[in-house]
């Protein structure tokens, strides 16, 4: 599609009409001039400098038109194209300690470990935030950054299936992890510094310490949604028979949300898959992304095509004229 962002430059386009009409002599007040060459106006070369004069008259007038149109800026629109829309930086700190081998939560109907219930309900969260860019922390007896932010998702939610306990330690580094992504994170507009921290116990290693990671993150404008994973009972096989325990007993509630408090996020606790799907569509609703697409058209001018177009019929033109220049002035 055609689009002129000058548009009145087209009113320029009769202009030479109007200068013609104005200009030409009336013939009732017209005043004979003597011209020494007007025997030429009787042989054949008068027909050949009236072919001559009017093809330049014709080409000085397409060349104008090539200008005024070139000064109209006209701009050649192409098909439209979505581009997804921006959202925020979300960086997701995933627990890879040995707790999370603890098989207290279920698949399909099936008895599941932490670590997999976490992937399932991570890669469906992920797939959902279309047009966020996703990093991810893995984090054990130290943090590490698994993938850093990127809009292609579906390679990083390979990565995430890809994590495996005890890739990072045995051990908790919660403060390591948030200290990791802050820096991830420094460098990224306010309203978009969001970070999911995800872990089944308290932290028992690390050089930093989770509060003073949590204080820090909140100077810097971060943050920080927790979520403590793992279930309040299950059974097991003791020496006199099946016993229930707490398999979450090393968690540490209070952390986890002071860690949320301090930084304006919020905690969050997921006993059961269920409930850890409904955390993120939680988590979803408090940080939702633009919903609508935005709309692009390629843009290429023709300005500079139009300019080179008037250029060459003008030059067509003064040759045209001085071919019958140099003509007229031989049989002269």
């Amino acid at each position: 599609m055609l689009d002129l962002q000058w548009p009145w430059a087209l009113l320029l386009i009769p202009l030479p009409f109007i200068f013609w009409w104005f200009r030409k002599p009336n013939s009732a007040n017209a005043t004979a001039v003597y011209w020494r060459h007007s025997a030429l106006l009787e042989n054949p070369a008068h027909t050949q400098r009236t072919s001559t004069n009017k093809l330049s008259a014709v080409l000085l007038y397409l060349a104008w038109l090539a200008l005024v149109l070139a000064i109209a800026r006209p701009t050649w629109l192409g098909n439209a194209t979505h581009i997804p829309p921006t959202g925020r930086d979300l960086l997701i700190a995933l627990d890879l300690s040995g707790s999370m081998q603890i098989t207290d939560m279920t698949l399909n109907d099936r008895p599941a470990d932490r670590l997999s219930a976490a992937k399932e309900a991570l890669a469906q969260f992920i797939k959902a935030r279309r047009g966020d860019r996703i990093g991810i922390i893995v984090f054990g007896s130290k943090a590490y950054l698994q993938a850093p932010l990127s809009y292609d998702l579906d390679t990083i939610n390979q990565l995430v299936q890809e994590s495996q306990i005890g890739f990072a330690g045995e051990q908790t580094a919660i403060g390591d992890a948030i200290g990791l992504g802050i820096k991830r994170l420094e460098e990224q507009p306010a309203d978009q510094k969001v970070l999911i921290l995800m872990t089944d116990g308290a932290n028992t290693a690390g050089r930093v310490s989770p509060l003073q990671a949590a204080n820090f993150a909140a100077k810097e404008g971060v943050t920080i949604h927790t979520i403590g994973i793992g279930a309040e009972q299950m059974t097991v096989q003791g020496f006199f028979g099946p016993k229930v325990i707490n398999p979450s007993s090393d968690l540490d509630e209070p952390l986890l949300t002071n860690i949320a408090e301090l930084t304006s996020g919020r905690y969050f606790r997921a006993r059961s898959t269920e409930e850890l799907h409904q955390v993120y569509d939680i988590l979803d609703q408090l940080e939702p992304t633009p919903s609508d697409d935005v709309l692009q058209r390629p843009k290429t001018s023709l300005f500079h095509w139009l300019g080179i177009l008037a250029l060459m019929l003008f030059s067509l033109a003064m040759i045209c004229t001085g071919k019958l220049a140099f003509k007229l002035k031989g049989r002269a």
